[in-house]
């Protein structure tokens, strides 16, 4: 494997299982010294287990690589700082955050608690919004002082995010955030070299699974959508090739690999004065206007709004 990422520090939320596995195990094997972060939940979000986050950084030790385990919830500002601190504090510094920890709590809008919807938001958006501001201010300090600063931060959406899927308003919503936070936060930091990509992964997970088949998938399928395909954007986007890419959605389905284009402005007309007179003004943007994407991120082709896609 190229040493792509050489003398480079990583922090991997979520590295424990599926997606953040591969992450950190790619990551290790270009020559990155990984924070292993993982909770340990179940796939609700309940209870802790530093087990599978021990078991990666056995698996990085094993390759010759260099990690240290945290097992902090990223929901939480301060614990996401405590993760920053420690890559710092262990390695040396912090040049790359993949922010990948995630749960899910499906449920029809109409059925959708409280808790579900604020578990969900929390760990996926503020969960990429901790992490994240802990290392921009640290590389902004970096950069002020003189130091060159090297950021990468890597996000991740999903295809439910950024065009939609029913049963998942908690899920998507967040996913749609972190798509939009990816944008901006590009934006803001691009002056001090950092760059801020993201991720929009179709994988095969203990999350994804049991949307996929289950038991009932087979081992060809599986292997298709392997979540070590996601892991190879990840490695490219936090290495020094990559320097002048940055606000970007990367929709990762196998071997395809694609970029996500957000909204653009469409069909427009003026309005008139009086709501009732609105009715044709419309039908003729609707009849001009793309529909929306499909959850294959394709044109949808039938009638209405695009059905649920897995």
């Amino acid at each position: 494997m190229s040493k792509l990422l050489d003398g480079k520090v990583a922090l991997v939320t979520g590295a424990g299982r599926g997606i953040g596995r591969e992450h950190a195990l790619m990551l290790a094997a270009c020559g990155a010294r990984v924070v292993v972060n993982d909770l340990g939940g179940d796939a609700a979000g309940a209870g802790a287990d530093l087990t599978p986050a021990q078991d990666v950084a056995a698996a990085i030790a094993e390759m010759g690589g260099e990690s240290v385990v945290n097992g902090g919830n990223v929901a939480s500002f301060d614990e996401a700082k405590a993760m920053i601190d420690q890559a710092i504090d262990t390695f040396g510094d912090i040049h790359i955050v993949v922010n990948n920890a995630g749960i899910l709590r499906d449920r029809m809008v109409f059925s959708m608690s409280e808790s579900d919807w604020d578990a969900v938001i929390a760990v996926h958006l503020k969960g990429t919004f901790g992490p994240s501001h802990h290392a921009a201010a640290h590389w902004r300090n970096q950069a002020k002082s003189g130091a060159e600063a090297y950021g990468r931060i890597i996000n991740t959406s999903s295809p439910s995010g950024i065009y939609g899927n029913v049963g998942q308003t908690n899920y998507g919503a967040a996913k749609a955030g972190i798509a939009a936070f990816t944008v901006i936060a590009a934006q803001e930091l691009v002056k001090y070299g950092v760059t801020v990509n993201c991720l929009a992964p179709t994988a095969w997970s203990r999350l994804t699974a049991p949307l996929m088949g289950g038991d009932d998938a087979t081992e060809e399928f599986r292997e298709q959508i392997s979540p070590r395909w996601i892991a190879v954007i990840t490695a490219w986007l936090a290495s020094p090739e990559a320097a002048n890419v940055t606000g970007r959605v990367f929709d990762v389905r196998g071997e395809t690999l694609g970029i996500a284009e957000g909204w653009h402005l469409g069909p427009t007309a003026v309005q008139p004065d009086d709501p009732a007179q609105l009715g044709p003004v419309v039908a003729e943007l609707m009849a001009k206007a793309r529909l929306n994407a499909s959850m294959d991120g394709k044109d949808h082709q039938g009638p209405g709004f695009p059905g649920p896609t897995i």
